[in-house]
């Protein structure tokens, strides 16, 4: 049976999470399993995009020092690593996301390289249809991977975690073409189920001290979680944590495809909890996506009529928009016009990429039916 550690874990104090994080790689087996004196071991952070730490929308800089000086005291060398979303000028934001999040500044500190995914070139694989995928070649130059990504919601896939932090493997606006031609989070996933198939990631670390609920995966609010979760099976870890949430892996699209390409584990039964919890700890009153519908009664023309009534879309707010034109450039069925920010959804494919990657929150999420809306509002959630 597959073991997630979920360890109860308040601030982000590096020997306090070096304790914690050395508590549950013991019950994994210990450091010593997975890393040995003069390996590189690359950080795969969660990078979406120039965001501070305290915005809960990045792994968050001091669980990566704290990692870092672990590593580095088992004589490895630290890589820290990702490809940020969107583009401005053409250009993916990735050098600006290492500055602003400051993780530029803690590999000076902490003797750690900086890996961006997007200038370091790519390494040809073949996907399971036996199509071509482009991935950041650190992935496979690194001798031992760690995945690193943060509990979030998702505007448009519900969940986002360990299964879906690989994506930030695609380089730069790589990204915006896999969103183009898989717009369904189904195909999204199969996707995500050839890079994790195609890399070698034995290690995932996820940091929930503060987790994003609301309408992540940049425009939510932070929740005081408190945790971090730990295992070598990244559709278990995922499991646990929307568990976490009060959902399971019917809810999101994308782990379900990950069950059907055997990622891993998804049967809570299947999975043994262990640390400081025993059972998946419920983050009571977390916000989910307006989205998320639990809708489903037997009649097929009522379930088209109640999610067209409730549907969100993205609409770009003019009085928060900066014109930076990130919404437009990333944008992978050019739907927004660069003038007026009108959207065409005749052509929006509700990627939720605009609302995703806007660095203002600008871009934001309103329903059709404008009464729904504005009772919507009042509550203040949708679940």
């Amino acid at each position: 049976m597959k073991k997630v550690i979920i360890c109860e874990c308040t601030q982000y104090n590096p020997q306090l999470l070096e304790k914690k994080l050395n508590a549950g790689m013991a019950l994994l087996g210990g450091w010593d399993k997975f890393v040995a004196p003069g390996m590189k071991v690359l950080l795969k952070v969660n990078l979406i995009g120039p965001k501070s730490p305290e915005t809960a929308a990045i792994t968050h800089p001091e669980l990566v020092r704290a990692l870092t000086r672990l590593l580095k005291a088992r004589g490895c060398q630290v890589w820290i690593g990702d490809s940020s979303g969107g583009a401005i000028a053409g250009i993916a934001p990735t050098a600006r996301s290492f500055k602003v999040s400051g993780l530029e500044q803690l590999a000076r500190e902490e003797g750690a390289v900086l890996k961006n995914f997007d200038r370091e070139g790519v390494t040809e694989v073949t996907t399971e249809a036996g199509g071509k995928m482009y991935l950041a070649k650190p992935m496979f130059e690194a001798d031992f991977v760690i995945n690193l990504p943060k509990i979030k919601t998702h505007s448009a896939a519900i969940y986002t975690g360990a299964v879906k932090n690989l994506f930030g493997c695609v380089p730069g606006l790589r990204k915006a073409e896999y969103h183009r031609l898989a717009p369904d989070p189904r195909d999204l996933g199969q996707v995500l189920a050839d890079i994790h198939q195609a890399v070698n990631v034995s290690l995932h670390i996820m940091d929930g001290v503060t987790a994003m609920e609301g309408e992540g995966p940049t425009a939510g609010t932070v929740y005081p979680a408190g945790k971090l979760l730990m295992s070598t099976d990244p559709l278990a870890l995922d499991t646990v944590a929307v568990a976490m949430l009060g959902l399971n892996v019917e809810d999101i699209a994308i782990l379900q495809t990950a069950r059907a390409r055997n990622l891993g584990t998804s049967e809570l039964q299947e999975i043994v909890i262990a640390g400081d919890y025993t059972a998946p700890p419920r983050l009571r009153g977390f916000k989910l996506p307006k989205r998320l519908r639990r809708v489903k009664p037997k009649n097929y023309k009522i379930v088209i009529r109640v999610i067209d009534l409730l549907k969100a879309r993205p609409r770009i707010n003019l009085k928060a928009c900066k014109g930076c034109n990130m919404c437009v450039e990333s944008c992978p069925v050019q739907a927004i016009d660069r003038e007026t920010k009108k959207i065409d959804y005749s052509a929006c494919i509700e990627c939720m990429c605009c609302h995703e990657l806007c660095e203002y929150k600008a871009v934001e999420l309103r329903r059709d039916n404008r009464i729904l809306d504005f009772f919507g509002r009042l509550r203040g959630t949708w679940s």
